[in-house]
């Protein structure tokens, strides 16, 4: 007999249902409420000085949540490049609106379709293999431009210089670093790049027409009932933008970052309305290129079960500094969110195999 999943309600109405009692959650979420508590009591032993929240999503239902002393479950955070998926996200659906010609203009594009041909500010290029970067690289960080292998860490620019400027490669970051000329021609490498993923900011908001944090507050944060959750911007001030920050500054609450989770558990699909198209979601969730099988597109994951040994190979997770995470294991319809303002490292292995540990069936 086929089981009715479940879905919360917004906060502003009834909200998540919240399993509270060891019967119900030995019973409906298949999880041991004791081994629970322990795995956050000795959280709470090793990072309890942290600000923090941590939220476990069972078959739809609240099986357990807890914050810090400082903190509450409502409490928002940044989570750095956990909003990388966020952004992914935005890219599957807007490809898929062209899919089915929705753009303005019925504009064609698609993970192979080059990104410079919409950048004329990027002229003169400071790589002409520029012009062979796709999106599809750009969002799984083959695009060649430099990153952390490089010293590149997020966009901090130089005096004079703005964020878009430095990231296609017209100024240095405060550290005196460019990434003006590619460290490998595009598609053959991989390198965690956050002047690249800059790049997905401009694209979104030429292609579409629309901010990338307004689209998707209309298209996905209203329809699963996120409420309190904004982005930051990047550029502006006689500079190129402003525009959505798109590779950190989400800022968004535990229980709203669950929902999202929760989402692309179920295939993009939230009650009756599909939310982010279901190709996009199995696509971006598993190895999107040979270089770094554990990273798909905008997602870390686990197809090789190299990242996560003892989990499921179709575990995945949106991840960022001060380990904000959030973990999504379909096979268990499990989700797992943990953020805040630290540490910047954890246990994190012992703590979602822990969690995988409570589960009864």
């Amino acid at each position: 007999m086929e089981t009715t999943q479940i879905y919360p309600e917004p906060d502003s109405g009834a909200g998540w249902s919240y399993l509270t009692s060891v019967r119900d959650t030995d019973i409906r979420a298949g999880m041991n409420r004791a081994k629970l508590d322990q795995l956050f009591e000795l959280q709470d032993f090793l990072f309890g000085g942290q600000n923090q929240a941590t939220v476990i999503i069972r078959k739809g239902e609240i099986v357990c949540e807890h914050a810090s002393f400082m903190g509450l479950a409502t409490s928002r955070f940044d989570i750095w490049s956990g909003t990388k998926s966020l952004t992914g996200s935005a890219w599957g659906m807007l490809i898929d609106d062209s899919r089915n010609g929705k753009l303005p203009g019925r504009l064609q594009i698609d993970l192979d379709t080059r990104a410079y041909q919409f950048l004329p500010e990027s002229t003169p290029l400071s790589d002409t293999r520029k012009n062979e970067i796709t999106i599809g690289q750009l969002l799984s960080m083959t695009s060649g431009i430099k990153g952390e292998d490089h010293g590149l860490y997020g966009v901090p620019t130089a005096a004079g210089t703005g964020p878009f400027e430095h990231a296609l490669g017209f100024g240095d970051n405060r550290y005196g670093r460019s990434a003006a000329l590619l460290a490998t021609n595009p598609g053959s490498g991989w390198d965690y790049s956050d002047p690249a993923f800059a790049h997905l900011s401009l694209l979104f908001s030429r292609i579409a027409g629309i901010e990338m944090n307004t689209y998707l507050q209309e298209r996905l944060f209203e329809p699963i009932g996120v409420e309190h959750a904004s982005f930051s911007v990047l550029g502006g001030a006689g500079f190129m933008g402003p525009h959505t920050c798109g590779h950190v500054g989400l800022i968004i609450s535990a229980r709203d970052l669950a929902r999202f989770g929760l989402l692309v558990c179920r295939n993009g699909r939230w009650k009756d309305e599909q939310i982010i198209p279901r190709w996009w979601c199995e696509l971006a969730t598993r190895s999107s290129q040979p270089f770094n099988p554990e990273y798909g597109y905008s997602w870390w994951v686990n197809t090789t079960q190299t990242r996560w040994p003892a989990l499921p190979a179709d575990a995945f997770a949106l991840q960022g500094h001060n380990t904000n995470c959030c973990y999504v294991i379909p096979s268990l319809d499990l989700v797992v969110v943990k953020i805040g303002s630290g540490p910047t490292r954890w246990n994190e292995g012992d703590f979602i195999t822990g969690v995988i540990e409570c589960i009864l069936e």
